[in-house]
């Protein structure tokens, strides 16, 4: 049985967190489970701030879901700024909200809550100047700058649904989405950077508004020259500081869509979901004060992009209506080197730090030379977020960051669900290196087998959950059938949430990935996760990405790519082959087998860090034409180095 890692002393000393044992845990887990309406009624009313208090809780159902949405807290009213921001004036007016790290290490800015108050209140006079309204769609288009998150709260001042769309998207996958949610008004900058590198916004902007009936706010962050419309453009700092630093929020009902956040589906064709204001923000607050013990002094440091589900939940909204301090950073973790974090960690005092395994796996790879010598002492929580961890990466990040005096939550959930919805609780879960664990309150897990059979006890099967939870998004933006035919059909009457999922004797969840990244060779069921762990335990080997591919004899081999360390570079597939086949005997048993081996340059990534699975299959199925949108890749030129190298059973190209 994997090892239990009891919770360090040092994480339990201080908390005030209404969990902090496994009994707190269960008590709160069954609450929200038997009597939802009382659990939630009593948060949302105790974290947020209402002009009219709900007294509904959840209204509707899965079985019913086609014909009638989920909502939570129907009947109150709210604007989700004056939690966020109004509410801390009195007690942390002069505590600093947002600490933002620029590109290049201590280039750095603090806003206040005061401070970022006023600038939310001018930066939506702005706006309301331009002609926003209460219901209308803004696209935020910007890189990581105090100012994204000043946007997002202006619209949200105004009643004004915001889509922020991550800098690193294509001018087409931009124009899309103004066009599919009907945007008035796209907010961007001159250029944004990261890790050295300028990147255009303002060009790209341009090329993706042409021939549409938008304006464009323009906040100058770089000083490089623009191409300009007069017509059409207009400069954030001519229309926003001079704005008062007073500005009446819009009264919203709890059911108002407060953004809609576009991901990528299995076809390639981005959903828009929609959260909503009072659902969305009382989860936001639950699960970012509960899973990482919040405390009033701590420095919170979510290292993701403002552009995702994670810098929406844990960048702006739970930690600003708890009162965080939370960082905002620009750059990336190997910039000017792979000390970077741990720099940050050190100069600003940073206790709690959620990144992804994409980025620990990297930093790792570089040794823990980068890690010693920094003082790393204020850590008392470490995160993860976006794909499940291998052991060898979570073990560094425990011993070399954490030095053993920290715990990880190594956190599940998605764009859908709106927070944390599996994951370790910082004071009370013991830890195992690879597992969420256990469900948080208003989660209620099941597996089911191909035949929609619940699978009691531990097991394998599809994740599925069973009950509404407030966080949850509640349709897809102007397709709500499109929203019930992904999540609510595959088996009908529960949330299908795509995953596999192990359950072991614990009760503790295991991820395994995708359920179309689950394989069956020979009858074997083989999870892509658990043979990416092995790979990327090779000394030889950085990264690696397990898709499955058409077999003539099995029905369906194993393809892997990866991509080396630097040390490792005269490597060639076939003897990388035998040694990686040797180890997956060794560790998972002889049915696991890599048939197909290809070395690559890096696997190809979203600029948040995720891997885009979807062309990897592709170009092992023989479907290298088929490889969908690809506008949100990091580095196209890796898809082509990947399609160039590709195998195929029997060792001819494709």
């Amino acid at each position: 049985m994997t090892q239990l890692h009891p919770v360090p002393a040092r994480v339990q000393q201080g908390s005030t967190s209404a969990i902090q044992t496994l009994a707190d845990w269960r008590s709160a887990w069954m609450d929200a489970r038997n009597d939802p309406d009382a659990f939630w009624l009593r948060e949302a009313r105790a974290r947020l701030t209402w002009r009219s208090e709900p007294t509904q809780g959840l209204v509707g159902d899965f079985h019913g879901i086609a014909e009638q949405s989920i909502s939570w807290f129907a009947d109150g009213t709210l604007n989700v700024t004056e939690t966020c921001l109004d509410r801390q004036l009195d007690a942390r007016g002069h505590k600093t909200a947002i600490l933002w790290e620029g590109d290049e290490p201590g280039v750095t800015r603090t806003l206040s809550y005061r401070e970022l108050h006023a600038a939310v209140c001018r930066a939506a006079g702005a706006l309301r100047d331009l002609g926003v309204q209460k219901g209308e769609r803004v696209i935020i288009y910007m890189g990581m700058v105090p100012e994204a998150a000043v946007a997002m709260l202006a619209c949200a001042r105004l009643g004004a649904v915001h889509s922020v769309v991550f800098g690193g998207f294509s001018a087409e996958a931009l124009r899309d989405r103004i066009r599919d949610c009907g945007a008035k008004l796209v907010i961007t900058q001159d250029e944004g950077l990261r890790g050295g590198r300028p990147i255009p916004l303002k060009a790209t902007c341009d090329e993706a508004v042409q021939g549409e009936h938008v304006r464009v706010l323009v906040y100058q962050h770089t000083g490089a020259p623009v191409a300009w419309d007069a017509d059409r453009d207009v400069w954030w700092h001519d229309v926003v500081p001079g704005q008062p630093a007073e500005l009446a929020a819009v009264e919203c009902a709890a059911e108002d869509p407060l953004f809609i956040l576009y991901t990528s589906g299995s076809t390639g064709r981005p959903k828009g979901l929609v959260h909503s204001c009072g659902g969305y923000l009382t989860w936001a607050s639950y699960t970012h004060q509960t899973v990482f013990d919040l405390r009033e002094d701590d420095v919170y440091a979510c290292v993701a992009d403002v552009g995702w589900i994670t810098g929406h939940t844990y960048i702006v909204y739970g930690p600003l209506a708890n009162g965080a301090t939370t960082v905002m950073f620009e750059s990336t973790p190997l910039y000017p080197d792979a000390g970077r974090y741990w720099d940050m960690v050190q100069r600003h005092r940073i206790s709690i730090l959620y990144t992804a395994p994409t980025a620990i796996r990297a930093l790792a790879a570089q040794g823990e030379r980068f890690v010693t010598g920094y003082d790393l002492s204020s850590l008392r929580v470490l995160g993860t977020v976006g794909e499940p961890i291998n052991p060898d990466a979570w073990h560094w990040y425990r011993t070399a960051v954490g030095k053993d005096r920290c715990t990880i939550v190594d956190t599940w959930w998605q764009t859908e669900t709106g927070g944390i919805a599996i994951s370790p609780i910082a004071p009370a879960t013991a830890t195992k290196a690879g597992s969420a664990t256990l469900p948080m309150p208003a989660i209620v897990p099941v597996l089911l087998d191909a035949q929609a059979r619940e699978v009691v006890g531990p097991g394998e099967g599809r994740l599925c959950l069973t009950q509404a939870w407030p966080g949850m998004a509640r349709t897809v933006w102007g397709d709500h059938e499109r929203y019930v035919s992904t999540y609510f059909t595959t088996f009908p009457g529960v949330y299908f949430t795509g995953d596999g999922c192990r359950r072991d004797a614990d009760g503790y969840h295991w991820i395994t990935g995708r359920v179309d990244d689950v394989l069956n060779v020979s009858g074997h069921r083989m999870g892509t996760a658990e043979f990416e762990a092995v790979l990327v335990s090779i000394d030889a080997i950085a990264e690696a990405g397990v898709v499955g591919c058409p077999h003539p004899i099995k029905g369906q081999g194993v393809y892997a790519y990866v991509a080396l360390q630097p040390e490792a570079a005269g490597m060639n597939d076939d003897e990388l082959l035998k040694v990686v086949n040797a180890t997956c005997r060794a560790q998972i048993g002889a049915h696991a087998r890599i048939d197909l081996l290809q070395i690559v340059p890096g696997l190809p990534k979203t600029r948040s860090g995720k891997v885009m699975r979807r062309i990897l299959r592709k170009v092992a199925e023989g479907e290298p034409d088929k490889l969908g949108d690809t506008s949100t890749l990091a580095d196209p030129g890796v898809v082509d180095a990947i399609v160039a190298g590709a195998k195929a059973v029997g060792g001819s190209a494709l």
